[in-house]
């Protein structure tokens, strides 16, 4: 049986549709537990909210979007090193930033456990989030295991922008979800 071949395709184009689609149905996702939050609490928070925290893991975030756009950079130009190197700095920071909801939650968990319905809506969107940051960084690390295996050069980096668009998502989302529980 012959291979089913797609020719006057641009396949790129296809790739980046069913991302920015897919993109979309999150950011569905996402408002859905954003406006459940203000429905459900209106605009009350607790006072222990750490919001120092809240503020530093934003930061170490963004950096690791910062790096992840240095690594996208790198391999379009076909700078393999610069590529990995920007890479694992990303998921490094992306790790660091899910350790930080890890404290988020031990504090929040003494302060307003889920009984609470600040503590249920907490749990939910960071949990939500955090569960976005996990596969964000799995494929951070999956394009950084292809590239380590020269997968990826200046001409064929699909998958590492697809991989850096998902991870920008991600982030922008935070900074959303992140007034939305501490500073409103």
């Amino acid at each position: 049986m012959a291979a089913i071949t797609h020719t006057g395709h641009d396949s790129r184009a296809i790739n980046s549709m069913g991302l920015w689609l897919f993109i979309a149905s999150e950011f569905a996702l996402f408002s859905a537990f954003i406006f459940a939050r203000y429905y459900l609490t209106g605009r009350d928070q607790p006072e222990e909210l750490n919001i120092g925290l809240g503020y530093a893991i934003t930061v170490v975030l963004l950096s690791s979007s910062v790096c992840a756009y240095l690594a996208e950079q790198a391999i379009a130009r076909g700078d393999r090193r610069r590529f990995l190197r920007f890479t694992l700095a990303a998921i490094v920071l992306g790790t660091l930033f899910l350790v930080g909801v890890g404290l988020e939650w031990r504090e929040a968990a003494h302060s307003f456990p889920p009984p609470d319905l600040y503590g249920t809506v907490f749990f939910s969107l960071t949990g939500l989030h955090a569960s976005h940051m996990v596969t964000g960084l799995l494929a951070l690390l999956f394009i950084w295991v292809q590239g380590r295996r020269g997968r990826f050069d200046a001409e064929a980096h699909w998958g590492v922008t697809g991989v850096v668009r998902y991870w920008h998502f991600v982030d922008l989302v935070w900074l959303i979800v992140f007034p939305t529980l501490y500073l409103v």
